[in-house]
């Protein structure tokens, strides 16, 4: 009998700590372990070239959010990324969002420049001023076949 409570005591404990670990786990992996509050701001970008759900918000270098849920708008066939900023970050309504890459070929991320306007971007609003991703192939390919001209043709 004793040795049945012992297990029941140190199961019951072994199931606790996965959980925990779990929860820790699932809390870091989302970004928000910190228990930041966060708001929601959608940005329009003609092309999200390689951005991922969960990317890093950038401002000066200094992360204030991640990036959401990326969808395809129908009716301009244009990308919707949802940025999801800290509550403490508050922007101004001419701020540029632009998609960025760490290194040649690093993770993507998004970069927000602030402009100077009075007014700010609220909740749910949306950042229409924007710089999608620099695609790096067509870029090499229209350097290497695209910009080639004849000298001296008539």
């Amino acid at each position: 009998m004793k040795q049945s409570k012992l297990e029941l005591i140190v199961g019951t404990f072994v199931l606790i700590g996965l959980a925990a670990v779990a929860y820790l786990a699932l809390k870091i992996g989302a970004g928000s372990f910190m228990g930041t509050e966060t708001y929601s701001v959608r940005a329009r970008f003609t092309n999200s070239g390689g951005l991922t759900s969960g990317s890093n918000v950038l401002i000066a270098g200094v992360p204030v959010g991640r990036v959401g849920v990326i969808t395809l708008n129908p009716a301009d066939f244009s990308a919707l990324v949802e940025l999801r900023l800290n509550k403490t970050v508050r922007l101004p309504s001419d701020t540029i969002a632009s998609i960025k890459t760490t290194g040649l070929i690093g993770d993507k991320y998004v970069g927000l420049a602030p402009g100077s306007d009075t007014t700010l971007l609220a909740p749910d609003s949306t950042i229409t001023d924007t710089e999608s991703a620099l695609d790096i192939e067509s870029l090499i390919s229209r350097f290497a076949f695209g910009n080639v001209e004849k000298k001296g043709s008539k």
